[in-house]
């Protein structure tokens, strides 16, 4: 409804004094998110019941730039009314557009009675599922919506409240963007149900022996919410101290990013010291990519060459992360440029990308080498089988090359994972591994950071920023 016509229906209700804004932020500033009108006026104290289609709740509007912690936007909640609340309702919502709030964009509690909190319920922030991009499209922002959801006012036994710091956007989430993710250790993403992967954040409350109020935490399967509750036994404690405060570093080169590079090329690469060995990496300036090529230096490569898809990016590996040489494999011909850059052709292969890439780079690779399988996101929008099947006269180099090309997980490797976040971060501290992210702010945004790292947009690791 319009201010003029909501404004007609209240005149024609009396000569009543309407609440002005001081009175609303006053109001407000006592946290319950009443109008005062609702104070001022005789109460029945008569139970509001939810009754589809009848009147929001008078003592559920707010102004939208006076909400505190325990106010946001909510699916609206219904309920009867006495014809004298229904007049409070009509004085409150004028006493709001007179304010200047815009229509619609008013923001309720619920469970109030008459006018008398009973409950007060904190709104959070999330992201969910909007609909499926199909196993061959290309995944967009609108693929994700952001909504308002309560948050339980209480925690059980065993379980943590805390507020979100920071979230990560990977290219293994696209599987779990379709019906069937392909993959046995994976689930899908339901649509309207919250999204979730990598995250950070600190603890607010805690009913579990291993945390406390303050501690910073991570799990893997973090809800995209503003403000979660997490049972203990997912969570993990982090120690600021290992990545200096840079507490994003543990979704990234101190977290399974790094674990991935590091355990792949450990466990995969067979990377000798002194064997004057040559490593190819594909998506190289990416969140594994750019990491890999230095630890594979640092592994014993005494040659290292990366493949991305723009000159900032080339000259960002060369200069700053201690590649030999960097590929544009958008300008010019790759298999030529791999021929020059490697003349001893190529020991071991990181493999982010697969595709055309990929089949360049394997015709270069010598006997007895190494492909170190960490993903295929060229062939994510396609309905293909994971690892993606070689081209025949591909397929028939590697067989006679020797050329080994296994699927590697990084959590086949539970036992090893503490003694390598431990070497991660040494390698940090002393200046020798190199950390690039690619930071977006609010999780509104996050389905377009989603879309922008699968198509190439980020350098180093794709981090969503969410509190600080």
């Amino acid at each position: 409804m319009r201010a003029s016509d909501e404004l007609k229906r209240t005149q024609s209700l009396g000569p009543h004094r309407l609440p002005d804004k001081r009175a609303v932020d006053s109001t407000h500033s006592l946290g319950f998110g009443l109008l005062p009108a609702l104070q001022e006026a005789p109460r029945c104290h008569q139970p509001l019941v939810p009754v589809p289609g009848s009147l929001p709740c008078p003592g559920a509007l707010v102004h939208p730039r006076q909400t505190c912690t325990h106010v946001g936007s909510l699916a609206p909640q219904y309920f009867k009314l006495s014809p004298s609340a229904q007049i409070l309702l009509r004085r409150a919502r004028l006493a709001l557009l007179s304010s200047r709030a815009p229509h619609g964009s008013f923001k309720r509690v619920t469970d109030v009675q008459c006018g008398i909190p009973a409950k007060v319920i904190m709104i959070i922030q999330r992201v969910v599922l909007n609909s499926r991009p199909g196993k061959n499209g290309v995944p967009v922002a609108e693929n994700f919506r952001m909504e308002a959801a309560p948050l339980p006012d209480k925690i059980t036994d065993g379980q943590v409240q805390a507020r979100t710091l920071y979230l990560s956007v990977d290219p293994y989430m696209r599987c779990r963007m379709n019906e069937d993710t392909g993959s046995d250790y994976l689930l899908p993403w339901q649509l309207s149900e919250v999204a979730d992967g990598g995250g950070i954040g600190v603890v607010e409350e805690s009913k579990h022996a291993n945390f406390a109020k303050g501690d910073i935490v991570t799990s893997f399967n973090w809800p995209w919410q503003t403000k979660v509750i997490l049972d203990g036994r997912l969570l993990q404690k982090l120690d600021p101290q290992l990545v200096d405060g840079h507490l994003s570093y543990f979704l990234g080169a101190a977290g399974i990013t790094g674990l991935t590079s590091f355990l792949g090329i450990k466990e995969k690469g067979h990377v000798t010291q002194g064997a004057n060995q040559t490593m190819v990496v594909s998506g190289a300036a990416g969140a594994c990519g750019s990491l890999a090529g230095q630890i594979g230096r640092l592994e014993g490569c005494s040659r290292v060459v990366g493949i991305c898809g723009t000159d900032e990016k080339c000259s960002i590996l060369v200069s700053e992360m201690g590649f030999d040489a960097a590929i544009n494999y958008k300008k010019g011909n790759v298999a030529e440029q791999l021929h020059e850059l490697c003349p001893a052709g190529v020991d071991v292969y990181f493999d982010n990308v697969g595709g055309d890439i990929s089949d360049a780079v394997i015709n270069q690779m010598n006997q007895n080498s190494h492909i170190i399988l960490c993903g295929q996101i060229s062939q994510y929008n396609k309905d293909v089988p994971y690892p993606p099947p070689l081209p025949p006269a591909v397929e028939e180099i590697q067989k006679a090359r020797n050329i080994t090309r296994e699927r590697f997980l990084v959590l086949n490797y539970m036992d090893k994972h503490e003694a390598s976040i431990l070497q991660l971060c040494q390698w940090i501290k002393e200046g020798k591994l190199k950390v690039k992210e690619t930071v977006v702010k609010r999780l509104e945004n996050i389905g377009g950071a989603f879309q922008s790292m699968m198509t190439g947009g980020n350098t180093g690791k794709q981090i969503v920023l969410i509190s600080e």
